[in-house]
């Protein structure tokens, strides 16, 4: 890994040394100070001229101080000279603002992936963005890595019979299918419309739930509202209990509160994208710190990132080869 420095700002320091530990090297230093006008500066300690520089800083809360950590750690990587920086964001907050839904509302997936290019990002790589279509918000390659392979090797050494793989609404059935596909279970989906950010309603569960136990897989878990409805909604249609599992578990508010209360939540399980909350009992948290140190290493070899993933998503392989004309 020669030629290689990854910095990591203040969101998830212990992701980026576990990275760094699968990758056999030192996480470089840094210095972020706060002015008394309540400016940050962020100053790299290591040398990074001519060096590929790797950045690993999730947009968790603090979200706006960490993602002007970020955006600071790279004007500084680019003005020491680095050859190349990625910016590596586990956790990319602002994928959920990613479209115009009501009149004069920004878009802030669109304006934070303009503000990495600008400061002097070449590449950013992530993992299970909110929605598909942020990744054409960036003008930079981007390297977007899936935790379904992870989430599904916690559950294949369990007896899956009369299981069902859940996904509270139907815009994340497609991830749900797949998780299915790899457990070889069926799949449900719930149908769901959201009133406020930690209020929504589920009115009817799409598949046969009567009598299983429930998989519920989402994206991301903030404060709870979607996970204890859908467990709620999938007792009512007869399923016996659920096990809830996120890629991002950010757990705000009231949510540990909320899931540990449910009777008929039987574990959460989440991958170390973000830090876990400390309040949390019985959290199961699953590390991803091998798949970003794997993308990382063929990144910077000029290897393929894709083929990480073909036997977990089949969007990840390449194309059949087109018929001969002969």
């Amino acid at each position: 890994m020669k030629g290689i420095v990854v910095f990591s700002g203040s969101a998830h320091p212990g992701l980026a040394d576990e990275i760094c530990s699968r990758m056999g090297i030192e996480r470089s230093g840094v210095h972020i100070s706060r002015f008394s006008n309540d400016c940050l500066q962020a100053q790299l300690l290591t040398n990074c001229r001519q060096r590929d520089v790797y950045i690993v800083q999730p947009l968790v809360p603090p979200t706006q101080d960490h993602l002007m950590e970020l955006l600071l750690m790279v004007n500084a990587a680019r003005g020491a000279s680095a050859s190349s920086i990625t910016a590596v964001i586990p956790h990319y907050a602002y994928a959920r603002s990613d479209k115009k839904d009501s009149s004069r509302i920004s878009i802030g997936g669109r304006l934070v992936a303009d503000l990495l290019a600008t400061a002097g990002v070449d590449r950013v790589v992530t993992m299970a963005l909110h929605a598909p279509q942020v990744h054409g918000f960036f003008s930079v390659p981007v390297d977007h890595l899936t935790a379904l392979g992870v989430i599904a090797d916690h559950y294949r050494d369990r007896h899956l019979t009369d299981h069902v793989v859940v996904s509270p609404d139907l815009g994340n059935a497609k991830q749900a299918t797949l998780l299915a596909r790899l457990l070889n279970l069926p799949v449900a989906a719930g149908n769901k419309q959201r009133l406020a950010d930690d209020k929504v309603v589920i009115e009817s569960i799409v598949g046969d739930v009567a009598g299983k136990h429930a998989i519920v897989l989402d994206d991301e878990i903030a404060t709870g509202g979607s996970i204890v409805e859908i467990v709620t909604r999938l007792v009512d249609f007869g399923a016996i209990d659920a096990s809830v599992a996120c890629t991002h578990g950010l757990f705000a508010g009231s949510a540990v509160e909320r899931l540990t209360s449910s009777d008929y939540i039987s574990e959460v399980v989440s991958t170390n994208t973000v830090p876990a909350p400390p309040d949390f009992p019985g959290l199961i948290t699953l590390s991803v710190a091998g798949l970003f140190a794997e993308a990382i290493e063929r990144i910077h070899s000029g290897r393929s990132v894709s083929k990480l993933f073909n036997d977990v998503d089949p969007s990840y392989a390449p194309p059949p080869e087109p018929p001969g004309l002969f």
